[in-house]
């Protein structure tokens, strides 16, 4: 038997009102409870002093992608093919298995290399290992993690959800999803912390030619990427290779470029182990113009403050349940009332 059930607009209005009374006695409760004292949102952390890091000098860089290469063969990931011949490894973009790639800056007739106008130039695009990096403050599960000592941001697998958090959070767009992995899983750099113990260090680095893309303590690097600031341009200068901080000396003579007078991340996002040094404006090669604090400091903070003991779940149910208990006339009430106007 099927019975058609009808809606007054008395009944259409109750429900309203029973909404709107939710939403506000939930705002009020959550407003009283949370924010009776001001949120204030903790500083930006700071790198260790013995982080690790890379400094790329795109006046050095010549395209050459060895960097890429190495990087797909440390890690041991497969090659990405953008053409129909798939006869190279051409990925366009970082992904859930390209860590690193170089990216070219195109202008006009492209005669001169690091010339914003009718020039081009390259940027190397990889993890840039944050001082306060989004991708660890939004992880649920700690799948990203900041060492303490070293500063790599890392990433375990098997304490990953797949939430992809991460990949909505950073700043950059680095950490990449594989959407062929039946577990859900991540990509990003780790700065090749596993090839250590072998005496290694980050492959990109320790294959790197022109010495473009140059290994070690970032602090070791912000010394030197200020020295090729204080140059002349045109001038010529000793050029480290591999790695600053030790081993064996690479370094070679080489003439100065016409540097930009900034060093993209020593304060962006609250400062970044990834250091890089370009001819072109940082923007017109792809670096995001980013404020000196991290979000992540902002965001936690009231992530933190909101949840914290559940307050907010808790706020919320119990506005809802007074709500829901003032608004709802019991069948004895509504008996009582009818019985109340049939005597009368």
């Amino acid at each position: 038997m099927h019975t058609e059930v009808t809606t007054t607009p008395a009944d259409e209005n109750s429900r309203r009102k029973f909404l709107k009374g939710c939403v506000n006695a939930a705002g009020a409760a959550v407003t009283a409870g949370t924010f009776s004292s001001t949120v204030e949102a903790r500083d930006t952390y700071q790198r260790p002093p013995e982080a690790l890091g890379l400094l790329y000098d795109a006046t050095l860089c010549i395209g050459c992608k060895a960097c890429v290469a190495a990087c797909k063969r440390a890690n041991d990931n497969p090659a990405e093919f953008s053409t129909a011949d798939k006869l190279w490894d051409t990925p366009l973009d970082t992904s859930g298995y390209t860590f690193n790639i170089i990216k070219m800056y195109r202008s006009g007739t492209m005669s001169t290399k690091d010339d914003e106008s009718n020039g081009y130039a390259f940027m190397k695009t990889s993890c840039m290992h944050c001082a306060d990096p989004s991708c660890v403050s939004a992880c649920p599960v700690t799948a990203m993690t900041k060492d303490p000592r070293t500063g790599i941001v890392a990433y375990d697998p098997e304490a990953c959800v797949g939430c992809r958090y991460c990949v909505v959070a950073c700043p950059f767009g680095i950490p990449k999803y594989q959407y062929d992995s039946p577990t859900g899983k991540i990509g990003k750099c780790e700065l090749c912390r596993h090839r250590y113990q072998e005496g290694h260090y980050s492959a990109c680095a320790e294959v790197c030619p022109t010495g473009a893309t140059l290994y070690g303590r970032t602090s070791d690097l912000l010394i030197e990427a200020r020295r090729r600031l204080a140059l002349k341009p045109g001038s010529t200068t000793i050029y480290p290779r591999g790695n600053l901080s030790g081993g064996q000396d690479q370094s070679y003579e080489g003439y100065v470029g016409k540097y930009q007078q900034h060093i993209y991340g020593e304060t962006e996002y609250g400062g970044t182990q990834v250091l890089k040094l370009s001819a072109v404006d940082f923007e017109k090669v792809g670096m995001p113009y980013l404020a000196p604090k991290s979000s992540a400091s902002t965001s936690e903070t009231i992530q933190h403050t909101l949840y914290g003991g559940l307050l907010m779940p808790f706020a919320v149910l119990g506005a809802m349940t007074y709500v829901a208990r003032r608004n709802v006339h019991h069948e004895d009430d509504a008996s009582a009332q009818e019985a109340g106007k049939e005597s009368s």
